[in-house]
């Protein structure tokens, strides 16, 4: 079948270049037009021939990254770190790990980043440490020391409230359990607990509790001196970095930081009245992305930027997930073949979300990331699928993120051996595929030193042969990044709404606008040939933009218009 990619390149031209600035002008005006590139450091480019990625190695391939279309790069921690959770156990927040180079090594990223106009985001670990970090081990050993009040150290274990069959979610939140299922029994002399955020070798900072519990003595206030001296600390680490041009922060687990803190209201207190509000006072232009999940809860509390992807109750897991992530086996979603998925559990999620944030920041859908299953994984794989897939994620509004390696179709590895406290997200965390040279150009090192074993596939697809191939996947993502940059209706700030029924899932329609510009983007990930009635657009004539399909047509009606596209299609149309 000799399907085709269109792409209107000139249009692109005659258009050119939109600057896009944010619609909060409390934002950093950048965020308009802004296009984020995640890089996990390990799996990127090793530049040593150790078989593990590093900043040199991002460094050389910067000038690959621009060429995408991406204006900013945010990378997983970088820091000292023990690695029983892939970097997310800091020993040292103030010093990068010798796995990946020197502060100096990062210093010469970021300056170089900047020569090409592109943005550095670091990933910042605010809710916890490792426990072989400085202040943990000197806050085991006794109370009264420098650091000894930056941790949580309950001295017995509460018992969980009696329940009659399941637990209730007010109830569970609204007590101490699950506060008690992070409890980690210790022999320290400050025991013989401490309180945990995610692995046992990740205690909790204490940024202090909600409502203290008067009978639980290590329940310190949000503004008692220890969590008013974890603050400080977090101030001084943000400043460190940032005034060595670092523009900003992905925030881990980001509503972790108060305790028993059921509607978040104190966590988004802590973050609106004192460290958004003193980072927008000394760094004005610079970006803080949550990790929060709840994009109405997060924007709120200051942040520019919140996920919706795969945790929490505000996810696209029916959109995407196509392997189940306990058994491996396959799984119902909308991006499928089979044309068997739904858009409603999605769409009152995304729409709520969308609409609580309107004008003040930005819901983001990542193409995917280092938690959750890659984009090209099970029965989706081909190019003509990820190409439909890539026109969803970047024809939609928010602040577009390109996880490493799906620009090429880098594809989830289920059966690799787990790394680092990794689980089943090592699969996909693997070693990008640059070339035909040794390791796909990744590192000099051999095979079984790669810090993950890389796709085994012989005709596995690499930057260097997409390149060449002007039907890639790799150059649809640089022409359709093209085309939003130039279209004010398509880009970060345009509005949005769905204009296909959910009762008819396939295909999938919505309208991107703004300020007069009009785009309809119309999304078949079935194998079949669909048609679809829309409201009619009156005598305004469509004209395509681009996208990927054999055949689409539209008819324009007095009351209706008919959309027809063929399977595996998205066709992105412009309503003059």
């Amino acid at each position: 079948m000799n399907i085709k990619t269109l792409i209107v390149a000139a249009v692109v031209a005659a258009t050119g270049s939109i600057a896009a600035h944010s619609q909060n002008p409390g934002q950093p005006e950048w965020l308009g037009d802004a296009v984020v590139y995640q890089i996990y450091p390990s799996s990127f480019q090793d530049s040593d021939g150790n078989g593990i990625g590093d900043l040199p190695g991002i460094t050389s391939r910067l000038e690959y990254i621009k060429s995408l279309g991406v204006t900013a790069i945010w990378m997983n921690p970088i820091f000292v770190s023990g690695f029983t959770d892939g970097g997310y156990d800091i020993i040292d927040f103030y010093k990068v790990d010798p796995r990946f180079g020197t502060n100096t090594d990062l210093v010469k990223l970021v300056e170089k980043a900047h020569s090409l106009g592109m943005k550095v985001v670091l990933d910042l670990v605010a809710g916890h440490s490792s426990d072989q970090c400085e202040w943990f081990l000197q806050s085991a050993e006794a109370e009264n020391l420098h650091y000894s009040d930056y941790y949580i150290w309950p001295s017995f274990k509460p018992e969980e409230p009696a329940s009659n069959g399941p637990m209730d979610y007010a109830q569970l939140m609204n007590s101490s359990a699950s506060l008690i299922r992070k409890f980690v029994k210790t022999d320290a002399p400050r025991g013989p607990y401490y309180v945990k955020n995610f692995f046992d070798t990740q205690p909790a900072l204490n940024y202090g509790f909600a409502n203290p519990d008067p009978d639980h003595p290590w329940e310190q206030g949000v503004d008692d001196p220890g969590p008013q001296a974890m603050r400080r600390e977090l101030k001084n680490i943000m400043s460190f970095w940032m005034d060595k041009g670092v523009d900003g922060f992905r925030v881990d687990m980001a509503a972790s930081l108060v305790k028993n803190d059921f509607d978040k209201s104190a966590t988004i207190k802590l973050w609106q009245t004192d460290l958004k509000k003193w980072f927008k006072e000394n760094y004005p232009d610079n970006v803080l992305i949550a990790e929060w999940f709840n994009p109405s809860q997060s924007i709120e509390a200051g942040f520019d930027i919140d996920f919706f992807c795969h945790d929490g109750t505000y996810n696209y897991s029916t959109l995407f997930f196509n392997i189940n992530r306990r058994s491996g086996g396959a799984a119902t979603c909308y991006f499928d073949l089979a044309g068997e998925g739904e858009l409603k559990t999605w769409y009152d999620l995304y729409k709520f979300q969308y609409d609580a944030v309107q004008g003040k920041g930005y819901v983001s859908m990542p193409t995917g990331n280092h938690d959750f299953t890659r984009l090209s994984a099970g029965a989706r794989t081909s190019q003509d699928q990820l190409k439909v897939a890539m026109t969803f994620f970047l024809t939609m509004p928010g602040v577009p993120f390109i996880y490493y390696g799906d620009e090429i179709g880098l594809t989830h590895q289920s059966n690799v051996k787990p790394v680092e406290g990794a689980g089943a997200r090592t699969g996909t965390r693997i070693p990008m595929l640059w070339d035909a040279s040794k390791n796909a150009g990744f590192s000099t090192a051999e095979a079984e030193k790669l810090y993950i074993p890389q796709d085994p596939d012989p005709a596995r697809r690499t930057v260097e042969n997409q390149e060449s191939d002007p039907s890639s996947l790799l150059n649809y993502v640089k022409n359709l990044l093209k085309i939003r940059k130039a279209s004010k209706a398509l880009g970060n700030d345009g509005e949005w709404r769905l204009v296909s029924s959910l009762d008819q899932p396939y295909p999938m329609v919505y309208e991107r606008s703004r300020d007069g510009e009009k785009c309809l983007v119309v999304v078949n990930p079935s194998a079949k040939k669909v048609s679809v009635d829309i409201p009619a657009y009156g005598n305004q004539s469509p004209e395509i933009l681009g996208g990927f399909y054999k055949k689409a047509s539209y008819k324009s009606g007095k009351t209706s218009d008919r959309i027809t596209v063929d399977g595996c299609s998205a066709v992105i149309y412009s309503i003059k």
